[in-house]
């Protein structure tokens, strides 16, 4: 069920366990303001979730809240993710999910990465 990213941080959602160790994941990359791993129900032959580490619901809730190092930090750990995986040529898909509207299930801030195959629809069902 899609979240309200206006509600408090939840300390006990699927990604918080996770930076926490608490639940597995198959790790890509990790730095002082991110953390990328495999998405357990892949929708693309590369699909990797990327996290910051600090407690924000939302992409309104952290560009609102976060410091201009932790935006320049997560950002840059995107992009680098997105070169380690050699996805810069082709090319790749970023998507945020936001709040009700945009299908956000976790309430915490993720970027989701897509990549190894053509993208030709933009927006879907």
């Amino acid at each position: 069920m899609p979240i309200d990213p206006r509600l408090p941080y939840d300390e006990n959602n699927v990604f918080a366990k996770i930076l926490r160790g608490e639940i597995p994941s198959k790790k890509v990359y990790e730095d002082d303001f991110a953390f990328a791993f495999h998405d357990i129900n892949p929708q693309a032959p590369v699909h990797v979730l990327v996290i910051p580490k600090a407690a924000y619901v939302s992409w309104d809730d952290f560009t609102l809240k976060a410091s201009d190092a932790e935006i320049a930090g997560f950002t840059r750990a995107v992009g680098r993710v997105t070169r380690e995986l050699e996805l810069d040529q082709p090319g790749y898909r970023l998507m945020v999910n936001m709040g009700g509207h945009g299908h956000q299930e976790v309430p915490h801030l993720h970027v989701h990465i897509f990549g190894g195959r053509q993208f030709r629809v933009m927006i879907g069902d």
